[in-house]
């Protein structure tokens, strides 16, 4: 009888994709169930695999890791969800912890640690890098400085900054959220006003720039 866990992997690098898979694949404990790098095709196979746990990318090639985890939890059918991203942590994990998933960690952790991180969430835990789980207990117990702009922004707010720096159209961003393009223009002017700027040129540069924020842009 096979024990062994079935892993989603969702991520649009072919090579990043390609190695975590082998790297599963090679364990005792876990297999493969399935590849996808988009969210249309990882809900499909999510539907179709019933995997134990998604090891899930943000940045996809048809928008945003957050819209899966979204439509999952809106349908039902949210599974253990371990992020792997080249997007900061210290901006996006606590985020990610909010809205469903069970552990995030950056792509540059040692595979060693992402297999770790995978069984750790299977059995019910939070797996985070050393550095922001002690910066989550450091906040805990020590309130910080008033947040950032970048801080205050709501998470919707934040994925459609996200996805204006890659260059995706307010149309683009409107399908993937489930939303009006005339919705995506109303957070646009919420972002210029928090984050103070007066021109959509200048947002949208700002946005392109965001990978030496948050990193999230290939």
């Amino acid at each position: 009888m096979n024990t062994r866990k079935r892993i989603l992997v969702v991520d649009d690098h072919p090579l990043m994709r390609g190695g975590l898979c082998q790297a599963i694949a090679a364990t005792a404990d876990l297999e493969v169930c399935g590849e996808a790098d988009g969210w249309h095709e990882a809900l499909e196979k999510t539907r179709a695999a019933a995997p134990d746990l998604i090891v899930l990318d943000l940045n996809l090639k048809d928008g945003s890791g957050w819209t899966l985890l979204e439509q999952l939890q809106a349908r039902g059918g949210l599974r253990p969800v371990l992020v792997l991203s080249v997007c900061d942590e210290q901006v996006y994990a606590q985020r990610l912890l909010k809205a469903g998933a069970r552990g995030y960690l950056m792509k540059d952790t040692p595979i060693e640690s992402v297999l770790a991180a995978i069984r750790k969430v299977l059995t019910g835990q939070l797996a985070l890098s050393e550095t922001m789980t002690a910066l989550v207990l450091e906040n805990v117990a020590n309130p910080g400085p008033p947040p950032t702009a970048m801080e205050q922004l709501s998470t919707r707010e934040m994925q459609v900054y996200a996805m204006l720096g890659r260059g995706l159209s307010n149309k683009t961003i409107a399908d993937n959220l489930g939303v009006s393009p005339k919705t995506i223009g109303t957070y646009k002017a919420r972002l210029m006003e928090k984050l103070g700027y007066r021109t959509t040129p200048e947002l949208m540069l700002h946005a392109r720039e965001l990978p030496d924020v948050s990193g999230s842009v290939r």
